[in-house]
C-alpha cells in the first residue's frame, strides 16, 4: 500500500497528496489538517481557494475545509473557530488514499483552554467522494467543553446561480447578522442574495450544494454533527479581507456541518467523540 505522498506547497508549507484508483484527489496541509483541493475524476476543482489565501501560520488559510475546534466562531471564550486550524499537524498513518493527522495542544494554548486532548484528523479520498473524520479524545482529568466544524467553501461558478438544499421546507435558523435572531425558511433551499450567515440547529443529515450554471450537485453527508452552518460574506465584507480577491464571494459558498448553537459536546475524561463529513458528487 503506498505512503501519503507529502510534497512542499505555497510559502514552504509542507501538503500531503491523495490520489484514489480512478483518478480523484485531494491535497492536505499540515498547517490546521487543512484540505485545499478536492477535484474529481474528470480533474474539475470541487472546493474554492482564495486567491489571496495565506498558507504559513499563524493565519488559518482562507478556502478550502479550514477545522474550527475547540470552539465554532466565538461561541466561547477563545478566538474567532479555535486554534486548530492555526496549528500544525503531524502524519501519523496513511495510504496513497487516505491520511491521518495529529495535533495536541502546546503549553501556551493551554493557558487558552486548559484541557488536554488529542485531535485526530482523517482524510479519505475515493472516486466520487471525500471522507473527513475528526476524532477528539480527552486526556485531561476533567470533561472537556468544545464546539466544533468543518468550514467548508464549495467553489461555484457563480453564487448568483447557486444554491444550497437543505430537502425539508419551512426549517427555522439562527440568523448570526441579526444577534442570532430566529428566521424561518419559506422553503427548503437557500439562495445567497445578500450577506447570509445562518446556524440550522439540529438540521437535516444531507445537505446538497447546486450549481445551476455548471450542472452540477455536490451532497454534504454529516454524522455527530447535529447542526449545519450556511454562509456567504457577500461583496462588503468580503472585499474588506485583506485574504479575500476583489469579488471572490461570487465563487463559494459554505456549508458546515457543526457543533454550534445546539450546545457544546462535554468530554468526559478519558473518553473519545467522533463526527465525520462524506461530500459527494452526485453529477
Amino acid at each position: 500500500m503506498a505512503s501519503p505522498k507529502t510534497v512542499e506547497g505555497p510559502e514552504g508549507q509542507q501538503k500531503v497528496v491523495l490520489t484514489s484508483s480512478s483518478g480523484a484527489s485531494a491535497e492536505v496541509f499540515l498547517h490546521g489538517a487543512h484540505v485545499t483541493s478536492w477535484k474529481s475524476n474528470k480533474g474539475e476543482e470541487l472546493l474554492f481557494m482564495s486567491n489571496k489565501a495565506i498558507y504559513a501560520p499563524p493565519k488559518a488559510i482562507r478556502g478550502g475545509i479550514p477545522i474550527c475546534f475547540p470552539q465554532f466562531g466565538v461561541l466561547g471564550p477563545l478566538g474567532q473557530h479555535g486554534f486548530a486550524r492555526n496549528s500544525m499537524f503531524e502524519i501519523v498513518e496513511g495510504s496513497g488514499e487516505s491520511v491521518t493527522l495529529s495535533f495536541r495542544p502546546s503549553a501556551e494554548q493551554q493557558k487558552q483552554f486548559p484541557h488536554q486532548f488529542h485531535l485526530l484528523i482523517t482524510v479519505q479520498i475515493g472516486s466520487d467522494r471525500l471522507t473527513q473524520t475528526l476524532q477528539v479524545q480527552n486526556e485531561g482529568s476533567e470533561p472537556m467543553p468544545f464546539t466544533t466544524a468543518f468550514h467548508t467553501y464549495f467553489l461555484v461558478s457563480d453564487v448568483d446561480n447557486a444554491h444550497a438544499d437543505l430537502g425539508t421546507s419551512g426549517l427555522t435558523y439562527q440568523d448570526n447578522t441579526k444577534g442570532r435572531a430566529e428566521s424561518k425558511l419559506s422553503g427548503s433551499s437557500v439562495k445567497f442574495q445578500q450577506e447570509f450567515d445562518a446556524i440550522f440547529v439540529g438540521a437535516p443529515d444531507t445537505i446538497k450544494v447546486v450549481d445551476e450554471k455548471a450542472g452540477r450537485t455536490i451532497s454534504v453527508r454529516k454524522e455527530g454533527l447535529p447542526d449545519a452552518v450556511l454562509w456567504n460574506p457577500w461583496a462588503d465584507k468580503a472585499n474588506g479581507m485583506a485574504d479575500m480577491g476583489h469579488d471572490q464571494y461570487r465563487n463559494f459558498l459554505c456549508v458546515e456541518p457543526a457543533v454550534a448553537a445546539s450546545g457544546p459536546i462535554q468530554l468526559e475524561s478519558g473518553k473519545s467523540w467522533s463526527g465525520t463529513q462524506i461530500l459527494s458528487l452526485d453529477s
